[in-house]
């Protein structure tokens, strides 16, 4: 079932000593560094003109500082949705991201104890579809807030049609529009 076609903005959490060291993070859950809260705080006034009405934020530690250092700019409501928890990766966990990465975001391996990318992908796909419909059924002022992770983005990429392969940027705000049958991500100018 495609994406529900509404507009919403993401952003991935601000950068970690993990993301710095190009360590895999998953489910451990790992504050911001000096650069994440950084980041942070240069987001939150490129989002604040943005009418965004609603924040929606994976409640693990680095989405949850990131989503706080935002919303001292935008003072909106947050809901937290466990379904846009970062993927576990099981084994590979603090470990480096390569070479296995490109096969499991493949579908080619999946680390002991860890999710699949098509379990990822549709847990994904079953909170991001209930959220926009909701928020489409529902008098709004404006687009929804996604604060989540690399991986959450590279299975919302995949659900839009776009490539799921490169890194999402840390704290970059990326606008994600349907356009004609497919989507556009662009960010707010400046950046």
């Amino acid at each position: 079932m495609p994406l529900p076609r509404a507009p919403f903005w993401f952003l991935r959490h601000g950068e970690t000593d993990y993301n710095a060291a190009g360590l895999s993070q998953g489910a451990l859950d790992i504050s911001l560094n000096a650069t994440g809260r950084e980041q942070a705080q240069t987001a939150g006034p490129l989002l604040a003109g943005q009418g965004i009405a609603r924040i929606i934020s994976s409640p693990m530690q680095r989405t949850r500082e990131t989503t706080d250092i935002v919303n001292e700019f935008l003072r909106l409501p947050v809901t937290y949705e466990s379904d846009l928890r970062e993927v576990v990766f099981g084994g590979m966990e603090g470990k480096p991201l390569y070479p296995w990465f490109s096969d499991w975001l493949e579908g080619h391996y999946t680390p002991e104890g860890a999710e699949s990318f098509a379990s990822v992908l549709a847990r994904v796909d079953a909170a991001m579809t209930r959220l926009l419909q909701d928020w489409q059924s529902t008098p709004q002022t404006g687009p929804l807030l996604i604060v989540a992770h690399g991986g959450v983005f590279r299975a919302l990429r995949d659900l839009m049609e776009l490539p799921r392969e490169g890194l999402t940027p840390n704290a970059v705000p990326l606008y994600c529009v349907p356009i004609d049958e497919g989507w556009q991500i662009s960010t707010p100018p400046g950046i």
